[in-house]
């Protein structure tokens, strides 16, 4: 998600959509789409073989939900792209919530919280709800640990694009990112 040369301008874009450009925010989407698409893969990959909403779907709704924010609140690429994180989180949540509603409390979609669950995900489980439930527990106590968790479990952000978003040094991020971790497997009784 760093901005290279060959990358297109969204920080502009999003600033046109913030002044009412006309056509501003179809023109960032169709630049946005392809990254948004591979966070969304990124984080269905976690989500089990099981799970019936599909990386297109997630994006679509991520992007209704992002249309619905004020574009004034965006500052640049790095806010967005964690903005649509949240996004992703929150939806992911929503779904895993319906599903446990619809068998009545089983079935819940597994997910993974180790070193390699910003890529991939074939560690231990633990259930989206409870991740869920903990991180928010985590943001009462420190709410730059959840952030980074956030970005780097839905968004799939690496370290240096979460440090990136967060303006902070990659050095604090992989710092947080273990403490982190570390908090969220004692609070969610892993090994």
């Amino acid at each position: 998600m760093i901005e290279r040369d060959d990358s297109p301008d969204v920080t502009g874009m999003l600033r046109a959509w913030a002044q009412g450009s006309p056509g501003a925010d179809e023109e960032l989407m169709r630049a946005v789409y392809q990254e948004l698409r591979r966070q969304a893969q990124r984080a269905m990959r976690r989500e089990g073989s099981e799970h019936t909403l599909q990386a297109t779907a997630l994006v679509h709704e991520a992007y209704l939900r992002l249309a619905d924010q004020r574009p004034s609140a965006w500052r640049n690429r790095s806010q967005f792209f964690g903005i649509a994180a949240q996004m992703m989180r929150r939806i992911l949540v929503d779904h895993a919530r319906a599903r446990l509603a619809d068998k009545r409390g089983g079935g819940a979609t597994a997910i993974t919280l180790d070193e390699s669950s910003a890529s991939s995900g074939d560690a231990d489980p633990i259930e989206v709800l409870a991740l869920h439930d903990a991180l928010d527990r985590l943001a009462v106590l420190d709410p730059q640990q959840a952030k980074v968790v956030e970005l780097r479990y839905f968004g799939g952000m690496s370290i240096e694009e979460t440090a990136e978003a967060l303006e902070l040094s990659p050095a604090t991020i992989k710092r947080e990112w273990a403490v982190a971790r570390a908090w969220l497997a004692r609070e969610l009784g892993a090994p």
